[in-house]
């Protein structure tokens, strides 16, 4: 589906078209690689394997990797009626109670504890991309948009 800039801009001020969990594939490719294994009976041949060669020594951990990869897949942004991080998210809960457009609406987002849980993914780029947002608004900020993850260049 084609979200609009505006849909695209999380209520957290993250642009879900950055984000790993809504535009990357590996999600899709682990559940199919995950299908793959058990339709071949991949673990019993590696667990022989391993016998003859190193990198199969821990290969029974692949599966719950790939579970867990193929759980944090994000088809929908928050603000178009998704979960938005993969569960209960404080964010959306205090969005709707206050009646918001987003965090940009709120006079607390400067002090407010529940962006704390993103700074280890997305380090200040919250706090930037809101005030960009309240300058801006939602439909033209996206151009001006801090980098989704710290560890990106």
């Amino acid at each position: 589906m084609n979200y609009s800039k505006s849909e695209l801009t999380a209520y957290c001020g993250l642009y879900c078209g950055d984000c790993i969990r809504f535009k990357c594939k590996a999600s899709d490719l682990s559940k199919a690689l995950l299908e793959e294994i058990k339709k071949n009976h991949f673990l019993e041949y590696a667990e022989v394997k391993k016998n003859y060669a190193e990198e199969f020594e821990k290969f029974e951990i692949l599966p719950t990797l790939l579970k867990g990869i193929t759980k944090i897949k994000c088809e929908t942004p928050c603000s178009a009626g998704g979960d938005g991080c993969g569960g209960s998210c404080p964010i959306i809960a205090c969005v709707k109670t206050k009646n918001i457009n987003g965090c940009w609406d709120c006079t607390d987002f400067e002090k407010c504890c529940n962006l704390e849980f993103l700074i280890p993914f997305h380090g200040e780029s919250i706090k930037t991309n809101l005030r960009l947002i309240k300058i801006h608004g939602v439909m033209d900020w996206v151009e001006l948009r801090e980098k989704c993850y710290p560890w990106l260049e």
